[in-house]
């Protein structure tokens, strides 16, 4: 937590879809292949929520929205299919959705709706699988070229509410909080 006062402590949360085996392993592996630093805290995913702060007493009304939301969703598929990138924007290389797009942003647009989310995108959403991001241009390319191929197409029974401790350097894994069953009523 960023501050000790009840008020105004805050909890980094991200909402993600995972990579199921043995895909997820593959493309975290490959993200670390690149000398991604982050592959050592972030298994393969695509990203509904990017990082954001929000008041830690609001933690449970979040939780309830992300609830509703899943319940609102009916499982869908998502076909990953060759590499993307962001570049020359940002240094990012991804595995591509081939289907599963609009589901995803669907779900990332009704995540947002919460007022206890303010998040500003830098960004119009995209979903995709980061496999490569903020290394050298050769191992953005061989990334690039190593995924070109890269198929596999999977259901997606739900998503993960993720927090990360934001004490000390704000490294480290991100901690499972709660898994969300499309389509469920609880």
């Amino acid at each position: 937590m960023a501050s000790t006062s009840a008020d105004t402590a805050t909890t980094r949360i991200g909402v993600a879809i995972d990579i199921p085996e043995p895909w997820g392993a593959q493309l975290t592996r490959r993200r670390a292949e690149s000398g991604d630093p982050q592959a050592a805290y972030t298994p393969a995913h695509v990203t509904l929520l990017g990082p954001t702060e929000v008041r830690s007493a609001a933690l449970p009304a979040i939780e309830k929205h992300l609830e509703a939301v899943a319940t609102g969703q009916q499982p869908f598929t998502i076909h990953l299919r060759g590499t993307g990138t962001f570049r020359p924007v940002t240094e990012v290389v991804f595995v591509t959705l081939a289907v599963g797009i609009s589901e995803c942003e669907m779900l990332a647009a009704a995540i947002t709706a919460s007022e206890e989310i303010q998040r500003d995108a830098r960004f119009p959403y995209h979903p995709h699988v980061t496999v490569a991001q903020d290394v050298p241009s050769a191992a953005l390319d061989a990334a690039f070229d190593d995924l070109a191929e890269f198929d596999a197409r999977f259901g997606v029974p739900g998503f993960t509410l993720f927090s990360h401790d934001l004490a000390g350097d704000g490294e480290g894994p991100w901690r499972r909080r709660r898994e969300y069953p499309l389509g469920s009523l609880r």
